[in-house]
This record gives C-alpha cells, structure tokens and sequence, in this order.
C-alpha cells in the first residue's frame, strides 16, 4: 500500500507524517526533521512543469480544468519518479511519502497514482499562515496570481489556492480528511479512523496543544475575508467581530 500527505506547509503534517513512520510506514529513503521526503528539489520542478497549465482567471479565480483531461507531461511524470525512486523501489508492505509542495500537483499525482490512500490534513487558516514556508509566494512554483508585497495576503492567497486545487479535482477513489485539531485533541479517535482507513493499527505518538489557536492571541490579525467559507465549511471558530474578546486557546493532551 501506498500512502501520502495532502497538505500545506504548517499545518501539522510532521505529525501523521510521523505517526505513518512509527507505525512502520517506509517514508522514503531521507526525510528531514519535519519528515519530508528529501530532496524535493524534482517534486518543485515538477509543480512548475504542470503550473504551466494553469490558467488565472483574475482574483482569486483559476481554471484547472486542462489538468483534468489532457496527457501528463513526461517531463512531469520522469519527475516525480525520480523524487519518489526509494519510495516506488521499496519491497515494504506500507510505503509512503509527505511533502507539503505536493498539493500544488495534487491533480496529476491523483491521475498518477490512483489507488493511492490520500490523507488530507487541513489547519485553521489562520494559524496556518502565521509562519513562513516555501510555498508563501506561489510563482516560484510557477503559479499564476497577482502579485502583492503583503506577506500576509501572499501566504493567505496560498492557502487558498491549495484548497482550491483540491476541491476542483474529483475525489480520489481512497480519501480521509484529517484536521490538525482533532488530532490533537481526539489522538485516539483520529488513530481509530485511520486504522480502518489503512487497515493496519497506527501508534501515538507525544503531541502538544499549545500550536492551537495561536492566532486568538496574536497582536495582529490573520484572518482574511476569502477565509470565511472554508472556516465555516471545516467548522472552525468564525472570526470575532471588531471589539469581542477572544480568549486563547487552553486545551490540554
């Protein structure tokens, strides 16, 4: 069986990715310390490769649809055979990979591999945003938008599109959706889910609460308008109004 992460840069994935080592999940023949398979350095090519067929529409509106129908690009598919080379020559039971940049080929990975188990992690928006990671600025995959000095709006443009390629593309035919919270705070339930997702048990591992929620607490906001509807799709806490108190996050694992 094959594995992978489907999820953008900081939110969380270094836990399941984890979680699937520990289990005895083969991750690939060199992972670093957020257990990504490395080098990713084809993975990233291979996002500008079938960037190009992404069209922008203006905004924050994309048209994916060539991605769907067209041939994969060689070039492409030699690309990522050659970052997952460990992963795809493993005699293991249980292989897998994580890497957040993934998403952004989420479509022809999907048409690549389609018995694939596809793990989709997903965050709060707004904790997800507050720190810097390498998909903040998607043209250098790339990725056609418009272009703002805002690093805020950067990183939040990014989350979104992330999403958005997901949505836009048919299910695969093996699909979990996991949120960081629940992980987090339900561990053994989530475990539970997976195990009869993957059909072999999952070990814990030690998790924290305190990455929770940071964004209640920080001096300025992360929270963008184009949020609202995944936030509330997820059933994450809707944005204060101007002037409500928020209290931080306590919960303890």
């Amino acid at each position: 069986m094959m594995i992978t992460i489907i999820g953008r840069g900081h939110s969380g994935t270094r836990l399941i990715s984890s979680t699937l080592s520990a289990s005895g999940v083969y991750m690939g023949a060199e992972l670093n310390p957020s257990v990504d398979l490395i080098p990713p350095d084809d993975m990233y090519e291979a996002c500008r490769v079938m960037a190009r067929h992404v069209v922008h529409l203006g905004g924050l509106r994309w048209d994916f649809s060539a991605l769907h129908t067209m041939p994969l690009d060689p070039e492409f598919t030699r690309l990522v055979e050659s970052y997952l080379a460990s992963v795809l020559s493993s005699d293991a039971q249980n292989v897998g990979w994580k890497l957040p940049e993934t998403v952004l080929v989420y479509p022809w990975i999907v048409r690549m591999f389609p018995e694939v188990r596809y793990i989709h992690w997903i965050r709060d928006p707004r904790d997800s945003i507050m720190g810097a990671h390498v998909t903040d600025d998607l043209a250098d995959f790339g990725v056609p938008y418009e272009p703002t000095d805002d690093l805020k709006l950067k990183r939040a443009i990014s989350w979104y599109y992330q999403r958005e390629i997901v949505r836009a593309t048919s299910p695969p035919k093996y699909t979990r959706l996991v949120k960081f919270e629940d992980f987090v705070l339900h561990q053994q339930r989530e475990l539970n889910r997976l195990r009869r997702f993957l059909g072999f048990r999952l070990e814990k591992i030690p998790v924290r609460a305190d990455p929770m929620w940071k964004w209640k607490a920080a001096e300025e906001s992360y929270y963008f308008d184009f949020f609202a509807d995944d936030i509330a799709e997820l059933g994450y806490e809707p944005q204060p109004v101007p002037g409500q108190v928020t209290t931080p996050c306590c919960a303890s694992v």
